[in-house]
């Protein structure tokens, strides 16, 4: 095994192989145990395989660890991961904690821990990469930095404490949103609110809405109002319709009217419709031009790095105005058909005419079909008017054809349920007469 000196903070998102070169997953924490008198003894890593699966890897079972990558044996035990009583995880709960100096000179906080073989298979925590409190009143005043040894600190055990979040958001900051809230619901509870409560609103609403209903409830309901209503104005407006439909009506009101009007307003049009219908599935931020727009323009709008590749998939061409609900819905055009035409050509030439809208009281297995049928990303949703009010996207779909705990079960059975949802989706064979609704929203008349 290689014999370097590895901070765990840089282990995080590396690839784990087998012998054979085939990757196996990669690496989201590392587990150690305290002893009483020597260092923490590393007993393993947290690795996530396919399916999102965190699965435990026996530090006998690997033969190098280095901050590009790690190999082992190739026999995995892929049960789920179950964290033991005294088993610590460096990343989650080791990061932002506080220590202070054997010697009485002060504390500081954990930024980094590393890990340094003792012996073969015998890997043990050499040295933390702390950080004293800054000095002076300058705002852009740090603290100092320093590489200590496990018996130069102990751990600071002041009762009611908050360990720092925001050494553990620095790790994670490369990480996707659907891979974060996958870690945020593997920490414990009150550091996973921690963690939250240290994310910007931008990057909390991405993860939120990668998380199951039952957890995105479960965070929003530990926020004062005012941070969870500037969380919601960030989300996608469906995903923040379906959130607010589980909350208690009195505290989703009262959250809806502290979001901003037009966001607020968007969301609530969402929740009028049943979420079984078009209306209720619809996302209500389509890219929307004039007919006059041309393909250069076009494709400007469609390169915005924040942008949904379903959403970003075609245009939409109406008449002014040009927010939902526009006027006269004219058609769509796809982003292949732009580009093979010249930057000045019109896009009111280049409309999909094989490709209708649907209204908002669609059923979702009629979206469905149409999807699959057309192969499709989105489709168009109009009102009784003609009026564009929002697209469906194969995402939202999605959303509504897989178990609530899709997201939490993705493991042994995720190919079968994937399969089960492309059959639904080509046959359009959705239950919708007594199913039990997925977000449980309110209709028009308050009811759920």
């Amino acid at each position: 095994m290689s014999a370097t000196r590895v901070f765990v903070a840089r282990l995080a998102g590396c690839a784990v192989f087998d012998p054979a070169g085939d990757r196996v997953g990669k690496v989201r924490d590392v587990l150690v145990v305290y002893r009483r008198a020597d260092a923490p003894t590393v007993v393993g890593l947290i690795v996530e395989i396919p399916g999102k699966r965190r699965v435990f890897v026996s530090i006998g079972r690997v033969t190098s660890i280095s901050a590009g990558q790690i190999i082992t044996t190739g026999l995995i035990n892929v049960r789920r991961f179950e964290q033991r009583g005294g088993e610590v995880r460096v990343i989650a709960e080791m990061l932002g904690r506080r220590v202070l100096f054997a010697d009485g000179s002060g504390e500081a906080i954990v930024e980094d821990v590393a890990i340094e073989e003792a012996a073969p298979n015998e890997w043990q925590v050499s040295q933390l990469f702390v950080r004293r409190p800054k000095s002076g009143g300058s705002p852009f005043a740090k603290g100092t930095t320093a590489f200590v040894s496990w018996r130069e600190v102990r751990e600071s055990a002041v009762v009611g404490e908050a360990q720092s979040a925001e050494q553990l958001i620095a790790t994670y900051s490369e990480m996707k949103p659907a891979d974060l809230a996958n870690t945020l619901l593997d920490l414990p509870q009150e550091r996973r609110h921690e963690v939250a409560e240290e994310l910007s609103d931008g990057r909390l609403a991405d993860v939120l809405e990668e998380m199951p209903e039952s957890d995105q409830v479960e965070i929003i309901g530990r926020l004062d109002d005012d941070r969870a209503a500037d969380v919601l104005d960030q989300m996608q407006p469906d995903d923040a319709a379906d959130l607010i439909a589980q909350l208690p009506e009195e505290r989703g009101e009262h959250l809806l009217e502290l979001m901003e009007p037009e966001e607020a307003d968007d969301v609530r049009m969402l929740l009028s419709y049943a979420p079984d219908t078009a209306g209720g599935l619809m996302t209500t931020e389509p890219i929307i031009v004039s007919a006059d727009a041309t393909v250069a323009e076009g494709l400007a709008l469609i390169r915005r790095h924040e942008l949904a590749p379903a959403i970003g998939a075609a245009v939409c061409v109406t008449l002014p105005p040009f927010e939902p609900p526009t006027g006269r819905f004219l058609g769509m055009v796809h982003f292949q058909r732009m580009l093979r035409y010249p930057p000045h050509e019109r896009l009111g030439t280049l409309l999909d005419q094989g490709l209708d809208p649907v209204t908002v009281d669609a059923s979702a297995a009629e979206v469905s079909r149409i999807l699959a049928s057309y192969n499709l990303v989105s489709v168009p949703v109009v009102d009784d008017s003609h009026r564009l009010v929002g697209v469906v996207t194969i995402d939202d779909i999605l959303d509504y054809l897989l178990p609530d705990d899709w997201r939490s079960h993705a493991d042994d059975d995720h190919v079968s349920r994937r399969a089960a949802a492309r059959a639904q989706l080509k046959t359009g064979s959705i239950p919708i007469q007594g199913q039990p609704q997925k977000n449980g929203r309110r209709n028009a008349n308050g009811t759920r």
